[in-house]
């Protein structure tokens, strides 16, 4: 091909190159390039036939044979690569897998999530990958709903700090580097809204809802720059996301000017013929998603055909087509794909996939997730130690410490892939990697006793119980449109000897640590879940425990917060992980024996029962009472709660802008100082939580918001006077009218460490 063709001179504008290179393109070569399929099927027929723009779960393999295929094209239009690299690049064996989402969250900590997002693609981008689908933007709101280790929790505001930080970090310094890959927001929006904790269920949402919570953090990350939205599978008021006018037009198109890329989530074209029956055939399917917008349809391979169709009986335009293959070129031209297509480079993946730096950094984000939720002095155990040259414990005087014994008890324990969570190589998605990720990569909580306490200490293990078996779906094995379906959960009966041998295990040791949770049977799509209580024989494992005598510590490593039973809330301590990735193991040992500080704080709140859901702190005032006839509503654990290893007081609030005004550039910022006290004897990192609290509004709004944070180290005895500092402009609700809106009043200022009323401080201030 002579590179005297206009699209293919790099001294010309992509937007001269993508006006060249569209008018040279037949309508199948554009239909095509609209489309992204998976490349665990023909990529032969997708590539040759289908003229595909895009792929995704694509192994090694599958991606020398797809760019091969590419250059035997007739334009030689190179591919996006995309895949879910969510918490690390999720499928490429020997990757660095970091917390979940929602351990990040537990962190606070946007500087630190920028890092982990940075360090993925630089790993991401050497394996051939253009593309993560991350960050998820989704407010996790019912519990039961699958997918809420995803989430970065329930809290808009935090949302959208640590979301931005992942955009940052995805995508670099621009498309231009070559370590750069797209981010995407998603799902855009309300998909976590759902019915019954049911994944994808019709969201019974109004836009004024939308607009005051939803909304916002995406809203953020569209105006700094995320490049690519994906659309959730539900749809509000009857009207499917992938065509909701309102929604993807006059709000993200046109209210916020978005000149980004849409792409649907998985089959959402073809959702709407065979599961929300909306659609009589594929050619009504594409021909809806072309007119609403869409510019990449994900894994509906009939789209090819139906817009075809769709064509040739005028229910679309060729140019209908054009804006979507517009966008679409733009990206590959940005990111100099003509030019280097940005093949995998095994060079650099020997050098930085799994790399020391990395596992550094993954080490760093599980020890900040680690939440301390309950403790009754016996954490650190033995009373903390240092860590010696090799990261053992040892004593501060590196005299012996009185050697103890330990017996690390649970499911959970010595079980990698529960560390690792969804969205990692033996989560089911990725069918090259049956082994999922090699096991000398992760510590468990097992390894992290062996491999951390004090020499002459003793560690022993029992599984204690079993959580479930799986079995197929009655309804099929299959969806209609292919995919698999989820398998049955069968919860698992407790074991008597599997007890008894954890009992006796505990009998003989000083301390034990019983590790229980979910499993990866219970977590992602479609997998939803109707209870929330530990599964199996967990709860008699922790009954029986707890009849021991020996203190316990209950650690729980799950991809949500789940329902403890007295046995574990009447523990010695209570320690929570979501999901803490390859490191976590040795994390969660660090914290417990001292060697680290526990810092994390709680994204989400707890539930006493299921029934109580939905229990996130930010909710509407207006009801008969503050309780159910049989249950109080108070959670257990609270947003932004979590437990450190000294005392924290705080004292002497004072806001030093009694009076502000949003249109007055000298005097719209809220002013306020607390003082933070460290009155114990072990060093501190505190979040110093700041809420607002509109006193009397013109509609029902939240009783309290979070709306910014501060962490401060704080040595033992010592205090620091925290500055606040709050645009006014952030005082905001959404009024009847649909408008966000500060309006004039009273407010209050609330600082502390939790989002529990009783723990926070109050102060006054007005706006005029």
């Amino acid at each position: 091909m002579s590179t005297a063709l206009p699209y293919l001179d790099p001294t010309l504008s992509s937007v001269e190159r993508v006006a060249d290179l569209l008018g040279r393109m037949t309508r199948e070569e554009k239909v095509g390039q609209m489309m992204q399929l998976c490349a665990e099927h023909d990529v032969e027929h997708q590539i040759t036939r289908q003229f595909v723009g895009s792929i995704l779960h694509t192994s090694p393999q599958r991606m020398v044979e797809a760019h091969a295929l590419v250059a035997r094209t007739r334009l030689q239009i190179p591919l996006l690569v995309g895949e879910d690299c969510i918490h690390g690049h999720s499928f490429f064996k020997g990757a660095t897998i970091y917390p979940t989402q929602l351990g990040m969250a537990a962190t606070w900590d946007a500087e630190l999530v920028e890092r982990v997002a940075r360090a993925t693609a630089v790993e991401v981008s050497a394996t051939g990958n253009h593309w993560t689908f991350s960050p998820v933007l989704c407010i996790a709101r019912d519990l039961r709903w699958g997918r809420v280790s995803e989430t970065f929790g329930e809290d808009p505001f935090l949302i959208g700090e640590l979301a931005s930080a992942m955009v940052r970090g995805y995508q670099g310094d621009g498309l231009g580097d070559s370590t750069a890959i797209l981010a995407t927001a998603k799902h855009f929006a309300g998909y976590s809204e759902t019915q019954g904790g049911r994944d994808a269920s019709e969201a019974d949402i109004s836009r004024r809802k939308l607009r005051s919570w939803f909304l916002p953090p995406f809203e953020r990350v569209a105006r700094e720059g995320c490049r690519t939205f994906m659309l959730g599978y539900q749809s509000m008021d009857g009207v499917p996301v992938t065509i909701n006018d309102w929604l993807l037009n006059d709000v993200l198109r046109g209210e916020w000017g978005y000149t980004g890329t849409l792409i649907t989530d998985w089959d959402n074209v073809g959702r709407m013929v065979w599961e929300q029956k909306i659609q009589p055939d594929h050619t009504h399917a594409a021909a809806a998603a072309v007119r609403a917008g869409n510019d990449m349809v994900m894994t509906t391979p009939q789209f090819f055909d139906g817009a075809l169709d769709a064509l040739d009986k005028g229910m679309i335009t060729e140019a209908d087509l054009d804006p979507a293959v517009t966008r679409i070129l733009a990206l590959k031209f940005e990111l100099g794909l003509f030019e280097d297509p940005r093949l995998p480079d095994e060079a650099r993946q020997a050098e930085i996939i799994g790399s020391a730096p990395h596992a550094e950094l993954n080490l760093e984000v599980a020890r900040r997730s680690v939440v301390l939720l309950e403790n009754d002095g016996t954490l650190p155990l033995a009373g903390g130690f240092v860590a010696d040259a090799e990261g053992r414990a040892g004593t501060a005087d590196g005299g012996a410490p009185v050697a103890r014994r330990v017996a690390v008890v649970g499911p959970n324990a010595d079980d990698a892939d529960t560390q690792h969570g969804d969205w990692s190589g033996n989560s089911g998605q990725a069918s090259w990697m049956p082994e999922g990720h090699p096991r000398e990569m992760t510590q468990t909580v097992l390894d992290g006793f062996r491999d951390h306490v004090p020499a002459g200490w003793t560690v022993t293990h029992a599984r204690g119980a079993d959580i479930l078996t799986v079995g197929t779906d009655p309804e099929g094995e299959f969806f209609p449109d292919g995919q698999p379906r989820p398998q049955v959960v069968v919860p698992t009966e407790p074991d008597e000897a599997m007890i008894a041998e954890a009992v006796a295990a505990a009998q003989d040791a000083d301390y034990v640590v019983a590790v229980v949770g979910d499993r990866i049977e219970l977590v992602g799509e479609g997998r939803s879940t109707a209870t929330l209580d530990l599964v199996g024989g967990q709860v008699a494992l922790l009954d029986a425990l707890a009849a021991t005598g020996t203190p316990m510590v209950v650690v729980v490593i799950a991809s949500k917060p789940l329902i403890l039973p007295p046995s574990a809330r009447d523990a010695a301590a209570v320690v929570w992980a979501a999901n803490p990735g390859m490191r976590g193991g040795r994390a969660i040992a660090e914290v417990l024996l001292g060697l680290v500080e526990p810092s994390g704080r709680l994204p989400i709140s707890f539930a006493e029962h299921v029934g109580q859901l939905p229990v996130f702190y930010n909710q509407l005032p207006g009801q008969h009472g503050t309780r159910y006839a049989d249950l109080t509503q108070r959670v257990p654990y609270a947003f932004g709660e979590g437990l450190s290893y000294t005392t924290v007081e705080y004292a002497d609030l004072e806001v030093l802008t009694p009076e502000v005004t949003p249109a007055d550039p000298a005097a719209n910022l809220v002013r306020a100082r607390v003082t933070v006290r460290n009155t114990g004897d072990r060093p501190v990192r505190e979040t110093v939580q700041v809420y607002v609290r509109d006193v009397v509004s013109s509609v029902t709004w939240a009783e309290k918001e979070l709306k910014t944070y501060r962490q401060v180290d704080v040595a033992p005895g010592g205090s620091v006077v925290v500055e606040i500092e709050l645009p006014v402009t952030d005082c905001t609700l959404v009024d009847a009218a649909g408008r966000r809106v500060v309006e004039p009043g009273a407010f209050e200022l609330l600082v502390g460490p939790s989002s529990r009323d009783e723990v926070l401080l109050s102060a006054g201030f007005t706006v005029v």
